[in-house]
């Protein structure tokens, strides 16, 4: 029975995975149709199928992840919240899956010239995860982003990084 419900969310995955990839090229993402299944597996309980989050525990990841690369520090907190540092992925596929969430949930934000997180950064990061300070260092990020949007809108629209 378990084997038939995996199979069943893989074939799904799968599928979806493949028309949210055709004709679209995701840098750094090698396999999309894995990283959407590692989405649907490690992710998705919290950040819904949707990346909508829910207001209590998990946030948005629609229209918003991407916009902390806009951000000093932001880049690597994306890389050390707990959910991302202590999932159990191996580095190469964790790179993958938050490069592809960044261009699947808010590929409108992705700056220009975005350097996709690799193997290498993805280890480093994950060796200082976040922990009880993550939701005060997602708070002061998204202070910083806000007041820089504030005093400079266009760079907002158009993605700019810092």
């Amino acid at each position: 029975m378990r084997a038939a419900v995996v199979v069943a969310i893989l074939g799904i995955g799968m599928a979806a995975g493949a028309a949210a990839a055709i004709g679209t090229a995701m840098p750094g993402v090698s396999n999309p149709q894995r990283a959407h299944v590692n989405w649907m597996v490690k992710c998705q309980g919290c950040h819904r199928p949707d990346g909508q989050g829910t207001p209590t525990s998990a946030p948005a990841m629609t229209g918003q992840v991407a916009r902390l690369l806009a951000v000093p520090g932001g880049r690597e907190f994306l890389g050390r919240v707990p959910g991302v540092s202590t999932a159990a992925l191996p580095d190469d596929q964790l790179a993958e899956l938050l490069n592809w969430t960044l261009q699947r949930f808010d590929a409108q934000h992705v700056p220009e010239g975005f350097q996709p997180y690799t193997t290498d950064e993805i280890r480093k990061l994950r060796e200082k995860p976040l922990r009880i300070e993550a939701a005060a260092t997602r708070a002061r990020l998204m202070a910083d982003l806000e007041r820089r949007e504030r005093v400079d809108p266009a760079r907002h629209e158009k993605g700019d990084v810092q």
